[in-house]
């Protein structure tokens, strides 16, 4: 059993999920998402996953979800059926999923700045590293 998300429908595969979709959705300025979470977890960014997902279970609708009941088992994506591989890649799912509108430019602009920093702290991490070894 998963859960229907409260605002869009987004079917998610459990409560940590749900906690996921919802502060991520939020996070990347939906007012509709961040208003849910305002009004039954007002608290919201201060909850791990799975203390979220305690709270706002039981207002959301549980569903079937075949395809992630599999979960657990390797079917070729080296991850559980349901959860992307990264960041970037649910963020994307996200703005396919039906009442999800094109990215914003201001988002776009967010996210290849986090992007760049992210390069420039690995870049930063392997020089620190390099260094450490020729010393």
């Amino acid at each position: 059993m998963g859960y229907a998300c409260p605002v869009c429908d987004a079917e998610e595969a459990d409560a940590v999920h749900l906690a996921n979709h919802l502060a991520i959705t939020a996070s990347l300025g939906r007012d509709d998402h961040r208003a849910w979470l305002a009004e039954y977890a007002p608290d919201w960014g201060d909850c791990t996953p799975e203390e979220l997902g305690e709270r706002i279970s039981p207002h959301a609708e549980e569903i079937d979800t075949p395809e992630f009941e599999a979960a657990g088992h390797d079917h070729g994506h080296g991850h559980d059926p349901g959860r992307p591989d990264s960041l970037e890649e649910g963020i994307a799912r996200q703005s396919r999923q039906p009442g999800r509108g094109s990215m914003t430019a201001e988002t776009q602009h967010v996210l290849e700045e986090a992007a760049e920093l992210t390069r420039e702290m690995q870049t930063e991490r392997e020089s620190d590293a390099d260094e450490n070894e020729n010393a």
